[in-house]
């Protein structure tokens, strides 16, 4: 499945534990590229072993060996790793014990350049599918920066999270890293409305930039983000367009308010108590669990969370 963000997972797992990664992208190989170069050394034939395989002197004694569009590979590529992903060696090169090896590649029915898996390099793994999850992109999104507007949009439309029809094949189309890519575009041509639609659905695709567009161009109508900050009393906006990007916006602010504010907590309450007064309550709810997410545990701590679990516990599922 592509744009899901398999290569940012693995660089993730590498990076949360402190392990180095090699990243080889298979469909750029030839076969020597893996096997090596063979050189005469009297009268027996040695082979070069390429510097790009993990080494412990050069890469440590453990780390992970990444072997991503292997599904994009030609035959003759795919051939050559048999040897090293089920027997940890090519020749008389030997995988590092601590080495741990990992593949990721589009399925044939993505519409990407992909091969037959052939069935013994098949056998060779266990294979996992990834699904797209819309809290998961949340929380990725919030720790990342990406405009509250994108978020509050999947918030409203969240089957637009990942929309890839492989009988049209479209160019550009809705999927987690290109609405990574639309939050660039938004940085970058917020100011200019002339060019931000086409930057939008250049990124996501003609009907979902259009959409995100008309979503943006409403939230002029949204309240008072400042007044329910200092615990005014600011009506819910009727339409829920705009009630999904208050929610996002005031998750946003949260999570300024941990990183600068010294009054966060009373920052917190506040939202808190904005929250409570969706007629909606699962908007509500939602806008609070995006909220634990993103700042963790203090939320508990606050005496407004109290009152708020209260008033919603009949809707909440406790594990």
């Amino acid at each position: 499945m592509d744009g899901v963000g398999k290569s940012q997972i693995v660089a993730q797992v590498a990076a949360k534990h402190n392990a180095p990664i090699i990243d080889i992208r298979l469909s750029q190989m030839e076969p020597s590229d893996l096997r090596g170069i063979p050189f005469r050394v009297d009268n027996q034939v040695e082979w070069a072993i390429p510097a790009l395989l993990p080494n412990v002197e050069r890469h440590g004694t453990s780390g992970i060996l990444f072997l991503d569009e292997i599904t994009s590979a030609p035959p003759s590529v795919s051939a050559a790793a048999y040897q090293l992903i089920l027997d940890r060696r090519l020749g008389e090169y030997q995988v590092p014990d601590g080495w741990a090896i990992i593949a990721a590649g589009n399925r044939q029915g993505d519409r990407g350049v992909t091969y037959t898996m052939p069935a013994p390099l098949a056998n060779r793994f266990s294979h996992f599918e990834f699904e797209v999850y819309l809290d998961d992109w949340v929380a990725w999104a919030y720790q990342n920066n990406i405009d509250e507007k994108v978020i509050a949009f999947l918030r409203f439309r969240p089957e637009l999270l990942f929309d890839f029809d492989p009988a049209h094949n479209p160019v550009a189309f809705p999927s987690p890293r290109s609405w990574e890519f639309a939050h660039r575009a938004l940085q970058k041509f917020s100011d200019h409305a002339k060019l931000l639609l086409g930057s939008l659905q250049a990124c996501v695709g003609p009907a979902a930039g259009i959409e995100l567009n008309a979503f943006i161009a409403n939230l002029e109508n949204m309240p008072d983000l400042e007044a329910i900050l200092q615990g005014e009393v600011v009506p819910i906006p009727k339409e829920i367009d705009l009630q999904y990007a208050v929610a996002a916006a005031l998750v946003g602010r949260a999570i300024r308010a941990k990183e600068s504010d010294a009054n966060a907590v009373a920052t917190y309450g506040h939202i808190l108590n904005f929250a409570g007064k969706f007629k909606h309550r699962e908007m509500g709810v939602m806008l609070v669990s995006d909220m634990q997410r993103a700042i963790g545990s203090a939320i508990f701590e606050v005496p407004e969370f109290a009152q708020w679990a209260q008033a919603v516990g009949d809707i909440m599922l406790y594990e």
